[in-house]
């Protein structure tokens, strides 16, 4: 574990220390980060995802069931 020092705005630190206990505001923390950073990577991989799918090749429904008919009659 690695102690972090980051700047609160006074109303953000206000309802932090009305809130939360003394020995709860490293878990809130931590946890409200760790939603936002899995959100942010979920954000990142759609737009990946977004960029591979313009750069793929685009296969109309026929195109599709005549492939996997054609694969069923194979040896």
């Amino acid at each position: 574990m690695s102690r972090v020092n980051v700047m609160l705005d006074d109303d953000v630190r206000r309802d932090l220390e009305r809130l939360v206990p003394t020995r709860g505001r490293s878990r809130l923390v931590n946890d409200a980060l760790r939603k936002e950073l899995l959100r942010r990577k979920r954000v990142e991989a759609t737009e990946r995802l977004r960029r591979l799918r313009r750069k793929s090749a685009t296969f109309r429904a026929t195109e599709i069931l005549e492939a996997v008919r054609d694969d069923r009659h194979r040896p």
